[in-house]
């Protein structure tokens, strides 16, 4: 920088000192005397402009050879000159292009090729938060885990590229399977950076699938919170996250809390039937059973559900027949014309033995949409009405190849799941389960469950002992089960009587629903043969 201000100094001199003369010698008509070693030298205007001339010439030549000198001193010394940067820039111009090529071999999914141009990138250019982030692209576009690895590790040293590494390594570990080590990377990350809408997709799946209920709300309200999700639909799956943290707050022993937040989701929303049930049972177990009924004539009214019914059943559970067929009455009201209105009201009055009324309440479900409810329920209605066994079978057999009827069904992979829960066993979506009847018959027709969608107050809670226990209470009640089992074993052994238990099927016998009105029944739906 001095040198080049020297030479400005210079240039400007030269030509102050040449004008100065050029007005001297115009001025006074004289030529310029010079005496050297005792000879003068005289120099007319033009002389002395071109002696000027050959001096500045040979003044800008000493120069450049000083230059030269200083330059070559320099970069034998080490220091950036013009040859250094010559030289750098050619690396860099190579760097830049193998660079180029790389990022177009991973589009092109040419792993291989890419991994030469990154470490050819690598070694032209001075920039490892660049090149590093090739390399670790190309080895995964080569399948090469191993190198991608330490690639990412090498970019968490970088303030810069601290995400791009952790955001890696997150997306190896899930491929991987390791959800558990994903998570703890994935939250990492967010907290890098919290706005990055695919990480937050990412960590509220990995919360979800671990169980992180609590962690999964606080992401869901940052997304709320950022406009990515419609209010709507946000408040929808905050009140299912919250449902599921309930569940697992009232396994630990917490049934405060548990009540709190079930109450909670289901102010939030009110047709998600999980959230329903489990805040009506969080009411009943206070002894309030007003609030109880309330929130389930709310979801009622919106969405049937047998759990519903066999939840209102519970806030009276001693009451008599006729007395739960009149309490009903309030429930059925809140959504007259829907299927399960019809299903519960003939279920109820099978148990008050009103068989012709049944039928009526039935109508024509059982052509219009057979199922193993229906059908189960005039068989039932026939044998109450003394019709012949022949015709209680035929109601039966076809309830055997009868579909379940409605089942909580993904509806993003269609897999049938006995239980409602927030994420699909078999697709991990979340919120994707809906109370319909699946696409196929045949799937639906296999799904284990507790059999209380079947006939929830005739049928009652879940056996507890799991399916050999049940098996064995239907064979001391002589339920649909055993006249199931009959039915098979009698169309190739030779005709014989047949002892049938004279009550309706799913139902126990009277002096049971006396003494015991609170003990649970076997489900009466038919094991696959």
């Amino acid at each position: 920088m001095l040198l080049s201000l020297l030479k400005i100094l210079i240039f400007f001199a030269v030509i102050l000192a040449v004008a100065l003369g050029a007005v001297f010698l115009s001025e006074n008509g004289q030529a310029l005397r010079l005496i050297y070693d005792g000879n003068e030298y005289t120099l007319g205007p033009i002389q002395l402009f071109v002696a000027l001339s050959v001096g500045v010439v040979l003044a800008w030549a000493l120069l450049r050879i000083l230059g030269l000198f200083v330059a070559t001193l320099r970069f034998v010394a080490g220091d950036e000159t013009a040859v250094t940067r010559y030289f750098a820039r050619s690396r860099e111009r190579k760097g830049y292009d193998a660079l180029a090529e790389g990022m177009l071999a991973v589009a092109s999914g040419e792993g291989k090729l890419a991994q030469d141009k990154a470490a050819r990138a690598a070694k032209y250019l001075d920039k490892p938060h660049v090149t590093d982030v090739l390399a670790a692209q190309a080895a995964e576009a080569a399948g090469d885990t191993a190198k991608a690895s330490d690639a990412y590790r090498r970019l968490l040293a970088d303030d810069r590229t601290r995400f791009v590494g952790i955001r890696g390594l997150m997306r190896q570990k899930l491929h991987d399977g390791d959800t558990a080590t994903a998570l703890k990377l994935a939250e990492k990350a967010y907290a890098l950076r919290p706005k990055n809408r695919e990480l937050q997709d990412t960590l509220l799946q990995l919360q979800t699938s671990e169980g992180d209920w609590k962690g999964a709300r606080q992401i869901l309200k940052e997304k709320r919170k950022q406009g990515q999700l419609p209010q709507d639909v946000a408040i929808r799956r905050d009140a299912v996250l919250a449902l599921q943290e309930a569940r697992d707050v009232l396994a630990e022993g917490s049934s405060i809390s548990a009540r709190e937040a079930a109450i909670s989701a289901n102010r939030a929303s009110p047709d998600l039937i999980p959230a329903a049930v489990l805040a009506a049972k969080s009411y009943i177990a206070q002894k309030d059973t007003r609030n109880a009924t309330r929130v389930l004539l709310k979801t009622w009214s919106v969405r049937p559900h047998p759990s519903i019914a066999a939840t209102f059943a519970d806030i009276v559970p001693d009451e008599t027949p006729v007395a739960r067929l009149k309490r009903f009455d309030t429930l059925i009201r809140q959504n007259p014309d829907n299927e399960e209105s019809h299903l519960l009201r003939a279920e109820l009055l099978l148990a008050v033995e009103d068989f012709p009324g049944a039928r009526r309440a039935l109508g024509d479900l059982a052509q219009k949409h057979p199922t193993v409810r229906t059908l189960s329920i005039m068989a039932a209605i026939e044998r109450g009405e003394g019709a012949d066994d022949a015709v209680v079978r035929g109601w039966l057999a076809k309830a055997l190849t009868a579909s379940r009827g409605p089942q909580w069904v993904c509806d993003k992979c269609h897999n049938v799941m006995a239980d409602w829960a927030p994420v699909c066993d078999s697709c991990g979506g979340f919120d994707t389960l809906s109370w319909r009847e699946p696409d196929d018959r045949r799937r639906a027709r296999f799904a284990a469950t507790d059999g209380v969608e079947m006939l929830p107050l005739l049928v009652g809670a879940p056996v507890v002992g799991g399916l050999a226990a049940a098996q064995a209470q239907a064979e001391s009640t002589g339920t649909f089960a055993n006249i199931a089992r009959d039915l098979a074993s009698d169309t190739a052994a030779p005709a014989k009587p047949v002892e049938i238990a004279n009550v309706a099927p799913g139902m126990v016998p009277r002096d049971r629903i006396t003494s015991e009105p609170n003990r649970p029944v076997s489900p009466i739906c038919p094991s696959p043969p």
